[in-house]
């Protein structure tokens, strides 16, 4: 089976910069593929690459077969794209929203209608359908969005930081709407600053930095490649957060890290330490706790080993 999206070497430059540096990338035909990196890694460089927006430098990057720089008008065929923001038009309503943008894909106006009807069911605005866009909420807007990217029935949908700025609801929306679209055989490419999203919606991560591919696998294989656990520790008192971090870095697993804004610090433990080794290092402290657990890494976590970024 042919992989929706093959990646090799592939460069791009700007100036003296390296957006994209060797990078390596697969993505099988079924999945969501998460693409993570730290800003400025080259995750939007790479999304403009496969919609055929930008021009590679150098290596060869394939959708369903289909050359990027040999043959863009077949992969745009392919395609749809949503962006970090809402490209609708608050002055209609969503309805014709969707409709406007089936015809500028060269649907008749029959096909159109029966288009956006049904891209209307899959993200859940028939209901809302004859209200004008600039009564949406910015959630209600981002699907809407998602929806218009759909009209053209896309093999692979580019979605690049689609939840920015969404309150939880929303995202969780979106979410269950992303997931609907792949079980109906949508595969999608995803891009996202929210580590969580990737976990819930991705089968695949890759995550790169400064252009090129430093990690690659299923979220629980990341966890299991940090090479063991993460202590996490909650103090009573805020202001006992760095006493409680110096007494874990002696166990010699790693740098604490303390959210002063959870009350907790975290660090991971070195292979054959234990909860309880970790526990008397804190109690020699006299440090009241409220809570104190031994759990898998985070994909935050991960992200923070592998690229030192937050």
């Amino acid at each position: 089976m042919t992989s929706t999206i093959e990646a090799h070497g592939i460069e791009k430059r700007y100036g003296k910069t390296r957006a994209l540096d060797g990078l390596e990338l697969t993505a099988e035909p079924g999945q969501v593929v998460a693409l993570l990196g730290p800003n400025g890694s080259g995750k939007t460089t790479f999304v403009r690459a496969v919609a055929t927006l930008l021009r590679l430098d150098g290596g060869t990057l394939r959708v369903a077969g289909h050359d990027v720089r040999r043959d863009p008008t077949a992969v745009r065929q392919l395609i749809g794209l949503a962006g970090q923001f809402a490209a609708v038009e608050p002055a209609m309503t969503g309805r014709e929203n969707l409709e406007m943008v089936a015809r500028l894909f060269g649907q008749d106006r029959r096909t159109a209608r029966a288009s956006a009807r049904s891209v209307l069911e899959r993200i859940g605005l028939v209901d809302d359908a004859e209200r004008l866009v600039r009564s949406y909420s910015g959630g209600m807007r981002r699907r809407l969005d998602l929806g218009a990217s759909l009209v053209g029935a896309p093999r692979l949908l580019l979605l690049d930081e689609p939840t920015t700025g969404l309150d939880p609801g929303s995202r969780i929306a979106l979410w269950d709407a992303i997931s609907a679209l792949v079980k109906d055989g949508t595969d999608v490419l995803l891009t996202t600053q929210y580590l969580d999203e990737a976990d819930q919606l991705a089968s695949q991560i890759v995550i790169i930095d400064h252009g090129r591919t430093i990690a690659t696998g299923t979220p629980a294989e990341l966890k299991r490649r940090t090479g063991g656990n993460v202590i996490e520790v909650h103090p009573r008192q805020v202001d006992d957060l760095a006493a409680v971090a110096t007494a874990l870095e002696r166990l010699d697993g790693g740098e604490a890290q303390i959210d002063g804004d959870a009350r907790r610090v975290t660090v991971p433990i070195a292979p054959g330490e234990g909860m309880m080794r970790a526990l008397r290092a804190v109690q020699e402290t006299g440090v009241e706790l409220d809570d104190i657990a031994l759990r898998q890494p985070t994909l935050d976590e991960v992200f923070l080993a592998l690229t030192g970024s937050r």
